[in-house]
């Protein structure tokens, strides 16, 4: 039976990077056709970053639309073949499950939408929030309206009231675990959001939290999320391939912030919230950067980096992109190994 779903697993991540993957040029041919592009904010208050990504002017956005995309046609289209088909094969690949995959699924596709609309936003130069796009704090306010319905879904609907700490067990919180769902939420997709600013970067630290969680679901036995990540895995691998330097798009919101608050939930579904840290390692180094830069210009008006997040500090200091973004590869690869290290040690402890 555990081969039954490693080989499910394998095989709809495998198919969902050929969908995405074929889907691409369409994709791609429609962002060019109605000039989709990234717009470069350039304010006076940003002149570093202004200056290292003006290349990146008219590349078009939205990618992201193709991962959320995927995983939104595989979901629908197995669970309504295996509903009017005959046959175990359409059973197989449906994974659809109101315990497992309703509740991430519906926060993936209702983030993207606000997504897709700030995306939208920028590259139509809107100035309705002060210019190109949402600003800081209304994004923030947006994380914490659905992390907000997650937490009460988890709440009132689930009943769940329990928060685990490694090694030191499940503890009863009571109310308390609606803060502490929003914090997490918010917390994650904001540093998502930042991780967001090269070409791979993102994608490729995704990738690798994602898999981390996917094992951690298949250990607990959650079989349909686990090839519920997997699939976002393979339709991240197609997006990775069209993204890695000089990227023929990038995510923009509508990827980074969806896919940021589904690994938020999927974190709290399986109850390892406290894994995050090291499984999002880059993710936390990237927004701990903003937050003490934001911090240090406002308390010493002086900047710790020449730029934030972090991986623009070390572009401004002359390290090629490429260069960045490998190395931020490889330092998700060991937080996201040391994170399943603790996962499974805690499971024997």
């Amino acid at each position: 039976m555990i081969v039954f779903y490693i080989v499910k697993i394998l095989l709809l991540s495998t198919l969902a990077f050929i969908f995405a993957f074929a889907c691409t040029p369409a994709l791609t041919n429609f962002l060019y056709k109605y000039k989709l592009g990234k717009q470069i904010r350039n304010s006076g208050d940003t002149p570093i970053f202004s200056r290292l990504h003006a290349h990146k002017v008219g590349t078009p956005t939205m990618g992201g639309i193709l991962i959320w995309g995927t995983v939104l046609v595989f979901m629908v289209l197995f669970s309504f073949l295996a509903d009017i088909l005959p046959g175990e094969i359409f059973q197989y690949l449906n994974f659809f499950s109101r315990s497992e995959t309703l509740l991430p699924l519906g926060v993936l596709i209702a983030s993207a939408l606000i997504g897709l609309i700030d995306d939208w936003l920028d590259v139509s130069a809107k100035g309705v929030f002060g210019g190109g796009g949402l600003k800081l704090k209304h994004r923030l306010l947006i994380y914490a309206l659905i992390a907000a319905a997650g937490a009460a879904w988890f709440y009132f609907k689930l009943d769940w009231t329990v928060f685990h700490i490694p090694f030191f067990g499940n503890f009863e919180i009571s109310w308390w675990y609606m803060p502490v769902f929003i914090f997490v939420i918010v917390a994650t997709s904001f540093s998502v959001n930042e991780s967001d600013g090269l070409d791979g970067l993102a994608g490729g630290s995704l990738i690798m939290a994602f898999a981390a969680y996917g094992i951690i679901a298949f250990v607990l036995g959650w079989y349909q999320l686990a090839t519920f990540c997997g699939v976002i895995i393979g339709a991240l691998l197609a997006f990775l391939w069209f993204n890695i330097p000089p990227a023929r798009f990038y995510m923009g919101d509508t990827g980074a912030m969806s896919l940021g608050v589904t690994l938020g939930v999927i974190a709290m579904l399986t109850n390892s919230a406290l894994l995050l840290p090291l499984i999002g390692s880059i993710f936390l180094i990237e927004s701990v950067s903003v937050i003490v830069q934001v911090l240090s210009k406002k308390i010493r008006h002086k900047k710790v980096f020449l730029s934030s997040p972090i991986h623009h500090h070390f572009q401004a200091l002359g390290w090629p992109e490429s260069k960045i973004v490998m190395r931020f590869w490889v330092i998700s690869a060991l937080g996201s190994v040391l994170g399943l290290i603790v996962f499974l040690a805690d499971r024997q402890w």
